[in-house]
């Protein structure tokens, strides 16, 4: 047996203007890929919908898939009917012999404006025919069961298991950032925040082996593999960190180590990210939250890039961060322990008011040029897809379907 099932584009790709059709093409292709090894088929085709028939027995894959699908406001397995009532009346009676419920409401969303009754009167006649045969109250407010039909010109769809996605836009659309990928909760939901947002992100991970143990470098490799899930292709680069560490730790100020150790991330992330051809860093810092993260701190900081440097968690508390992490399924691997190089040789009282002089000063004492190099040379990149989270060397692009009409709501 098969299953139909709709897919509804995230209401703000309408709003795009004239480049409308370029987001809406990238959100179209992002959910077929999404779909890709499920035997789904494009059924049909909206400017802000996408209807797909697959094998009942994938659809619990394929929902799952769609719950992270970026640019997806919302999805349905749906019954098709033809455009009549007595149609859509059997239809819903299939569906109430196996289901139960105390409330509900009927919503009609109809396009095709020559079907002989308006949205409010399907709404009414359609309700009434629940009402009848459950015994369950019409209730327009937080209703235990919600029926919405949909009136196309040749057919009529009944959303019989609704589904919220993630919203956002498909990511590709806004451009691309690198991203400094720590071992901690933080990182992760930031990288997600900006590729809701239609950021490709490339991952950047510090690590301190040989200094330390290779933990912190498996740890980013499977928080990467998580986060392939939402872009579909991601590359992470593993730069070790140990000898500008070491050369920090010789010739700073032990309260300036941490503040220096994320100066040189920055010009290591900004030398990828000309390479990547990606016109922002970000990280997952959070304003106050740990003594490197102060305001003078992230000053002095942001002194080492000349790329802008988004920080999409500055006003998340540890609370909402952790939620998001669980939600996105990177909290329980980065709750794992590891060795990672912020921790390593940390003082136990760290500068909070950083002077950017004292860090110049200190930088002058170091050949900066030579330590990016080495930290370049020594990295290991490895590409990401999904699904089917195997390394890649390279990304392949999927070509766009055209549109066949449309679909309100």
């Amino acid at each position: 047996m098969e299953t139909l099932v709709l897919v509804n584009l995230f209401h703000e790709l309408a709003l795009k203007g004239e480049n409308r059709p370029f987001f809406l093409r990238k959100a179209k292709a992002h959910v077929r890929e999404a779909l890709k090894g499920t035997a789904a088929r494009l059924e049909a085709e909206w400017p802000m919908a996408l209807l797909f028939r697959l094998p009942q027995e994938a659809w619990p894959e394929a929902k799952e898939r769609l719950k992270d699908t970026l640019g997806v406001e919302g999805f349905a397995r749906v019954l098709r009917t033809p455009p009549d009532l007595k149609a859509l009346e059997a239809a819903l009676e299939e569906t109430l012999a196996r289901e139960r419920f105390g409330s509900f409401r009927i919503t009609a969303k109809r396009s095709d404006k020559a079907f002989p009754l308006t949205s409010p009167e399907i709404e009414r006649l359609l309700g009434a025919f629940v009402k009848e045969k459950t015994g369950a109250k019409v209730q327009l407010k937080g209703p235990e069961r919600e029926f919405v039909v949909r009136i196309l010109p040749n057919a009529a769809l009944l959303e019989v298991e609704r589904h919220p996605g993630p919203g956002g836009l498909p990511p590709g659309v806004s451009g691309k950032v690198v991203a400094l990928l720590s071992g901690g909760i933080d990182s992760p939901v930031a990288v997600y925040r900006l590729m809701r947002r239609g950021a490709e992100v490339v991952l950047v991970h510090f690590h301190p082996f040989p200094l330390l143990s290779g933990q912190s470098r498996e740890k980013a490799k499977a928080i990467a593999e998580r986060m392939a899930r939402f872009q579909h292709r991601i590359t992470l680069h593993l730069v070790p960190f140990s000898e500008v560490q070491r050369q920090i730790i010789l010739e700073a100020p032990k309260a300036y180590r941490v503040v220096l150790y994320r100066r040189y991330m920055l010009r290591i992330a900004e030398a990828i990210a000309k390479e990547e051809g990606a016109l922002a860093l970000a990280t997952g810092d959070s304003l106050g939250q740990v003594a490197s993260q102060t305001l003078e701190n992230l000053h002095v900081v942001n002194q080492a890039a000349t790329l802008p440097v988004f920080r999409p968690l500055i006003g998340f508390d540890k609370v909402e961060i952790k939620a998001e992490a669980e939600r996105i399924g990177t909290y329980a691997i980065s709750i794992l322990p590891d060795e990672e190089c912020c921790t390593l040789f940390a003082p136990k009282h760290p500068v909070t008011r950083a002077q950017l002089s004292v860090a110049l000063e200190t930088e002058s004492r170091l050949d900066t040029e030579r330590l990016i190099a080495l930290a370049l040379e020594g990295r290991e990149v490895v590409r990401y897809t999904w699904p089917g989270q195997k390394p890649l060397p390279e990304a392949q692009e999927k070509a766009p379907i055209m549109g066949h009409g449309p679909l309100d709501g």
